[in-house]
């Protein structure tokens, strides 16, 4: 005899469960305990999935970031971005960022599983570059890079299911870096103010393109004794030191020793967040112990040649006799000399790492007894003098070789809303 099963109905009486239906049940069972398992298969994989393809964006993010920087405007800047780019995750010596995915280094295979690191691609403008394309622009024009990674992961609970994809996911991660629209606020530049040769060109202020100018300290032109250009240089191009003296800091606080500072990295000379940077149209003064004295041979205040030690240490690790007592000069050891210090007459043939450009305000006009309005910032790339591989730091008249070349180079920290340029240096931003 066959027995039957019972349930219980909701008003208490029992209902008889025929072998039929108790069959249907197992039978619906089968089929869904597969599909819940495949459900959970889809969710563990598809949360490993984002997980590694967070970490991939990560790194594409890095050299993204890593490649803009190098962008400024050379022949070689291409070249020399691609190789900052494969930097950021360089492994094999110790001293690399070292990014991974999934506990596998990027760009490299392990097993079955791989992983690409395709060229930076490289863009004139940021709308070519999020729109793809091969983006073979030379080094002179690329203001965006392009950086996609890839990497291979094992599926877990779908690797039980036939291999209808591949044993294997690829994920794939895409950053796109560049230079911003021009800096409204500038941090981190060098404190040499230079007056716009004509305020209506608002690309130039009037200056020409690999034109060397000599750059002298303002003086007041008297006893018949007027400076001269230096030697290769076009004409004379008159400066002033910006203050930046901060007069607080207990760290570094004399002020040679922070005008070396300025001039050796663009380092702001105060920590004050009003001095540490330079705002388009705000009013500036001159460093108070730079005074403008008569065009003699007695040569420009102390805290000039100063200012010009720190930017001879672009050209040489050793500290030049005329910088030898500025205070705590023995300390200043972090400053290195750029790998190209050589003379050249196209900026485009410079193939060294920038640390020869140099960024400085450009005002309404110099004036060393009162307000200068800050118009814009320029860049120059420092010339050695002619049969030299540096400048001079303690030239009577603070001079030394400048040629300009624009607004090719990022800054490194500004702000550029509020002042509606439409020229002049940028910094490096994450666009994707």
């Amino acid at each position: 005899m066959v027995k039957r099963l019972a349930a219980q109905k909701p008003g208490g009486s029992l209902e008889r469960l025929t072998p039929r239906r108790g069959a249907s049940t197992i039978v619906t069972l089968v089929i869904l305990v597969p599909v819940l398992f495949a459900f959970m298969g889809f969710a563990v994989d598809l949360g490993m999935m984002y997980s590694v393809k967070g970490e991939l964006k990560a790194a594409a993010n890095a050299m993204a970031l890593a490649a803009a920087g190098q962008l400024i405007g050379t022949s070689m800047s291409t070249s020399n971005a691609n190789a900052a780019a494969r930097l950021t995750i360089e492994s094999s010596t110790g001293f690399g960022n070292k990014y991974y995915f999934h506990g596998f280094p990027i760009g490299q295979g392990v097993g079955s599983l791989t992983s690409n690191v395709t060229d930076p691609a490289f863009f004139d403008t940021l709308q070519s570059a999020l729109a793809g394309g091969s983006g073979d622009v030379d080094g002179s024009l690329a203001r965006h890079v392009r950086i996609t990674v890839d990497g291979q992961i094992q599926r877990l609970f779908w690797g039980f299911m036939p291999p209808i994809f591949g044993t294997n996911l690829t994920v794939a991660a895409t950053a796109v870096a560049g230079i911003s629209p021009p800096l409204c606020l500038a941090c981190g530049i060098e404190p040499f103010a230079i007056a716009a040769i004509d305020q209506s060109d608002t690309t130039n202020f009037g200056f020409t393109a690999d034109t060397k100018y000599s750059m002298t300290f303002l003086c007041t032109r008297g006893n018949g004794m007027n400076p001269t250009a230096l030697a290769g240089a076009a004409q004379i191009l008159n400066y002033l030191l910006l203050n930046r003296y901060d007069l607080t800091t207990a760290t570094f606080s004399d002020e040679g020793t922070q005008a070396f500072r300025d001039g050796a990295g663009g380092l702001p000379g105060s920590t004050n967040p009003a001095q540490a940077c330079f705002r388009v149209n705000n009013p500036e003064v001159i460093w108070a112990s730079a005074t403008v004295s008569g065009c003699t041979a007695a040569r420009v205040a102390p805290v000039v040649t100063d200012a010009l030690c720190g930017l001879d240490t672009r050209f040489e690790s050793t500290t030049p006799d005329a910088c030898a007592n500025i205070p705590n000069i023995g300390e200043l050891t972090a400053y290195q000399a750029d790998t190209d210090v050589n003379d050249y007459d196209s900026y485009l043939d410079y193939t060294g790492n920038g640390r020869r450009t140099i960024t400085i305000p450009v005002v309404d006009a110099l004036n060393a007894g009162g307000n200068m309005t800050v118009l814009g910032f320029r860049q120059f790339l420092l010339i050695p003098n002619q049969g030299a591989a540096n400048i001079t730091p303690n030239d009577s008249y603070g001079r030394f070789i400048a040629m300009y070349i624009g607004s090719v180079a990022p800054l490194r920290q500004g702000r550029f809303d509020g002042c509606n340029l439409q020229a002049g240096p940028g910094k490096v931003v994450l666009h994707q």
